[in-house]
């Protein structure tokens, strides 16, 4: 199926959550491979962002190292969902490292 610009907007929104439930609630969305892609990569950023959060939370704790590791796990975070947003935007597939074989395995 070629993208068009509902997927192309879905696919970006995605990242941001709202393309989640546009995905969710239309079947034409659902049935798009690229959309599906993008979808499924955002979904896994944001599990792996939720445990992020917890851990750097965690190790705020820990003076000076713990702010370090904690800032680096935030700009990790940052860079990764850049990708996936400027691979959606750009209307192509590029899988978002270490998400991507993640992603593949849901089933949705």
């Amino acid at each position: 199926m070629a993208k068009n610009d509902n997927s192309i907007l879905c696919a970006t929104l995605s990242y941001i959550l709202i393309g989640i439930i546009w995905y969710f609630v239309d079947e034409a969305q659902r049935r798009d491979a690229f959309v599906q892609f993008h979808v499924r990569q955002a979904v896994v950023l944001l599990i792996v962002g939720v445990i992020v959060s917890i851990l750097s939370g965690i190790i705020m704790w820990l003076p000076v190292i713990g702010w370090l590791i904690s800032i680096l796990l935030s700009l990790g975070m940052l860079v990764l969902w850049l990708i996936g947003i400027i691979g959606a935007l750009t209307g192509k597939k590029n899988g978002i490292p270490i998400i991507e074989g993640f992603a593949k395995q849901l089933k949705f």
